[in-house]
């Protein structure tokens, strides 16, 4: 009684062995349609990772306005002089099929402008970042994506990265995004101090002007009254003269304040130190044409074995149900 038991017990475990054992045997005999299909997703990868054009990464270690990058002037491998606008606007390509899959939304703007008059859509001269047009708006989230700062809060290094379809254009913009970075980052950290160098030049300024019109006074008058004896003679000149110090103690307190006020700014301007500069990259960061064709063909091997597993006998039995059917309602 006992062995019966052991033999039911192992029954499910025979069964699920005697499964596995069918569903490699449906593999290995259908082993040229796994070829052909993972040939066929290996071809598909080829053409998607040569179809992707190749971009190239510059990273600097070292959140600039975006806008503020349209006009910066650029020159590409070959020589030529353009700006990042136009680069993003005639010199980016894109994939074949980028275009199939943006035809609805061209043919909605198509229809749109025809109910939309010139001068809604014309673009002025001025970028106004406050009102965006569509192009710029694109332009601006197409340049977003391709650049990107990271700090790291422990050692204080800032990562800049800008990612070019062309490697010089690359290496150019990081190199002015670090040094907009840099200008950004100095005038927000020196803000403060600057203006109260700016007050505190403005005291001085002011202090020494009146200064020198009391000096120039007291100069004046002891020049037209030097031989006079007169005790109200005498008590205007020591009067200008009082005037005269007073102002120059004023104009050189002020003095002494601006030097303070020049030494804050440079106290608080930050030091930069260029830890990896700008190169122009030599290989292409994106695609990975490796990683398309594993996962292409992984992908045609995996949905060939699921259909020679599942599929195919799901189809058939389908098909037989159908027949059936058909000849229960013949009869």
């Amino acid at each position: 009684m006992t062995q019966q038991n052991d033999n039911i017990d192992n029954m499910p475990n025979q069964e699920e062995e005697i499964d596995l054992l069918e569903l490699a045997r449906k593999l290995w005999d259908s082993r040229r349609m796994l070829i052909r299909w993972g040939i066929a997703g290996a071809v598909i990868g080829l053409i998607v990772a040569f179809s992707i054009p190749r971009e190239y990464t510059t990273t600097i270690k070292l959140a600039p306005v975006v806008v503020g990058l349209f006009d910066v002037n650029l020159v590409d491998k070959e020589g030529n002089a353009t700006t990042v606008r136009q680069y993003l606007e005639e010199d980016t390509s894109a994939p074949w099929w980028s275009a199939i899959m943006s035809l609805p939304g061209t043919v909605i703007g198509g229809v749109k402008s025809l109910f939309t008059s010139d001068d809604e859509v014309a673009e002025g001269d001025s970028i106004n970042i406050f009102h965006l047009s569509p192009k710029e708006n694109d332009i601006v989230l197409a340049l977003s994506s391709r650049i990107s700062a990271n700090v790291d809060t422990k050692t204080s290094v800032i990562t800049l990265s800008s990612t070019m379809q062309d490697p010089v254009v690359s290496a150019m913009l990081a190199d002015t995004i670090a040094m907009r970075l840099r200008e950004y980052v100095t005038e927000y950290r020196t803000n403060k101090a600057r203006q109260d160098m700016e007050y505190a030049q403005k005291l001085n300024d002011e202090a020494r002007d009146e200064y020198y019109k009391a000096q120039q006074r007291y100069a004046d008058y002891t020049d037209k009254n030097q031989g006079l004896i007169l005790r109200s003679a005498q008590t205007e000149r020591d009067r200008l003269q009082n005037e005269s110090s007073l102002a120059f103690n004023l104009y050189n307190q002020t003095a002494q304040q601006l030097q303070m006020a020049k030494a804050k700014v440079q106290q608080t301007t930050p030091v930069y130190t260029v830890v990896q500069p700008a190169t122009v990259p030599l290989r292409p960061s994106k695609p990975s044409k490796v990683l398309i064709l594993v996962g292409f063909v992984f992908l045609a091997v995996v949905a060939a074995s699921a259909w020679i597993l599942f599929g195919k006998d799901m189809v058939n039995s389908f098909r037989n149900k159908k027949v059936e059917k058909s000849e229960e309602a013949e009869k």
